[in-house]
C-alpha cells in the first residue's frame, strides 16, 4: 500500500505540474525568469524530492519478490528518477538561465514522458496490491 500511495502522490503531483505549472512558464517574462526558475526549482524540490526518494526505496524493497509486476514497478520508479536527474534537472537549469519560448515548449512536451511513467506505475502498483 505504501508503494501505491507514493506512486499515486507522484502521479498527482506530476499531472498538476504538467497541466498547470509548466504551461504557465510561458507567461513569465524573460527578465523575471532567472529568479522565477530558481524559486520554482527550490520550492518543488522540497515536495518532489522526498516522494521520489521514497518511491525508489519502496520499489527496490519490493524487488525482494522479483515478480514481473515488481520489476516493472521498479523500472517505472527508477526510470522516472533517472530521467529527472539526468534530463529534466539540467533542462530546468538551462531554461532558468535562458528561457525561450521554444525551450519551454520542448520542456513541457517532453515532460509527458515522466507523467506517463508515474501514471503507469500507479496502474502497476494497483495490480500489485
Amino acid at each position: 500500500m505504501a508503494n501505491l500511495t507514493v506512486a499515486a502522490a507522484l502521479a498527482g503531483l506530476i499531472a498538476t505540474i504538467q497541466l498547470v505549472q509548466y504551461p504557465l512558464f510561458a507567461l513569465v517574462g524573460a527578465h523575471e525568469w532567472p529568479h522565477y526558475g530558481a524559486e520554482h526549482r527550490r520550492r518543488i524540490t522540497w515536495l518532489a524530492g522526498p516522494l521520489m526518494l521514497a518511491n525508489v526505496v519502496l520499489a527496490v524493497a519490493l524487488l525482494a519478490d522479483s515478480s514481473a509486476l515488481h520489476v516493472l514497478n521498479a523500472c517505472f520508479a527508477g526510470g522516472a528518477f533517472a530521467l529527472t536527474g539526468l534530463v529534466f534537472a539540467p533542462m530546468h537549469g538551462r531554461i532558468e538561465n535562458r528561457a525561450s519560448e521554444s525551450a519551454v515548449r520542448l520542456f513541457v512536451r517532453t515532460n509527458w514522458l515522466r507523467t506517463a511513467m508515474w501514471s503507469a506505475q500507479v496502474v502497476v502498483a494497483i495490480a500489485i496490491v
